[in-house]
């Protein structure tokens, strides 16, 4: 297998200096990075990517230790045309694109021996999706894994999560030139379940990369996606649904890079909050480069409240480093339900209780429709259904 070195401490994002230690990083761009956990201290809640976290109950991923072994278990189901290998550390591609920006993904980095890859040959489309399923058993794991599509290649990746564990976990995705590949993170944990991952992509020439977080379970789910539309024609399709109980917070921060030029970006994220203490948290960063020209980027997060005590914190932000683009905006709703929408409904036979069920799921299936992905739609609107239901009852 090819052979690569390792990029230093200080990484390609930023260098971590211990004397600029109290100096805040002001922009998602200058967060530093490094392989080295030693490198990152123990979050206090006070660095502007902690501060809405609740981090005592992340504690065992700030550990960097071994995790016991079998504490998550992996099954793929993939069609033919799929290759699976493992990569060591020093490995290509493993690596390539990735960079840890937090403790818990050094850690990750680190205590992973073997990163499993999927990877996609050129010219292949594969005629199904490719579900790798992680079944927790209780403990604390630690996972890299690699997705490549090659030049040309198709296919969808689904990532399903179940069970529990306190999981660290690191996803790195490239799409190579001409590419059109579709990543899904599906996390239907158990209550008790805590979940911190970092997703980092990079979406080469006139390829195409189509991400879909969906949170429904879990105590603590963090899922933090990075895409770099780096070559000439590049597009990047960002989608998350959530919906947050009571007790479980729900988080995901979000970062679209704009380095190549002509290059297409869609970010829209919705949430769903009932329960007291439901907590959901989205941090949208869009930064479009200076060489980015012709670009055409637009990021929104709505979040729908449907109970006292639940809160959506919600934080768009865009920066733009050339004025040669095609259009780049932002946009972020948090509110209750649409009196004019129950009235319409309301107004035509439909009792409250369904009127209000009604709104929610065609508030939540837009971003259904966008995944693409026929799989999963009856069991995504079943799982709204069932989350409505459930609220109701409480």
């Amino acid at each position: 297998m090819t052979s690569v070195t390792q990029a230093p401490a200080t990484g390609e994002k930023g260098h971590i200096d211990p004397a600029a230690a109290f100096v805040p990083v002001q922009t998602r761009s200058e967060r530093p990075a490094s392989f080295d956990p030693a490198d990152f201290g123990t979050p206090t809640g006070r660095e502007v990517n902690w501060k809405h976290t609740p981090l005592d109950r992340l504690r065992p991923l700030f550990v960097d230790e071994p995790g016991a072994t079998g504490v998550v278990d992996v099954e793929v189901s993939a069609p033919a045309g799929l290759e699976q290998a493992r990569l060591r550390v020093g490995d290509a591609p493993r690596g390539e694109v990735f960079r840890p920006e937090d403790l818990p993904s050094a850690i990750a980095w680190s205590q992973e021996p073997e990163a499993p890859l999927l990877r996609i040959p050129a010219g292949v489309e594969l005629d199904a999706p490719v579900v790798v399923t992680l079944r927790g058993t209780g403990g604390v794991a630690h996972a890299h894994v690699v997705i490549e599509a090659m030049p040309n290649a198709r296919g969808t990746i689904i990532l399903r999560h179940e069970g529990t564990a306190s999981h660290a976990q690191n996803v790195e995705i490239i799409a190579r030139d001409g590419s059109a590949l579709t990543v899904v993170s599906l996390q239907r944990w158990d209550d008790d379940a805590v979940h911190a991952a970092a997703h980092q992509a990079r979406v080469d020439r006139d390829a195409s990369l189509t991400h879909v977080v969906v949170s429904l379970g879990g105590g603590v789910v963090r899922v933090n996606p990075s895409l770099e539309l780096a070559g000439s024609g590049a597009e990047g399709r960002m989608y998350g649904l959530s919906f947050a109980d009571s007790g479980q917070h729900l988080e995901s921060q979000v970062y679209l890079h704009h380095k190549g030029p002509h290059t297409v970006g869609d970010v829209l994220y919705k949430g769903a909050l009932q329960g007291e203490s439901a907590h959901s948290v989205w941090i949208g960063d869009v930064l479009i480069g200076p060489d980015a020209v012709g670009t055409d980027s637009y990021e929104a997060n709505r979040n729908l409240v449907l109970t006292d005590g639940a809160r959506a914190d919600s934080i768009p932000n865009l920066e733009i480093e050339t004025g040669d683009i095609q259009g780049a905006g932002h946009a972020s709703a948090t509110g209750r339900f649409d009196d004019q929408q129950l009235f319409y409904l309301q107004a035509r036979g439909i009792p409250e209780a369904e009127a209000r069920r009604l709104v929610v799921l065609g508030f939540l299936a837009e971003i259904v429709q966008k995944m693409g992905v026929d799989e999963l739609t009856d069991e995504l609107l079943a799982a709204i259904e069932a989350e409505l239901a459930a609220g109701a009852q409480a």
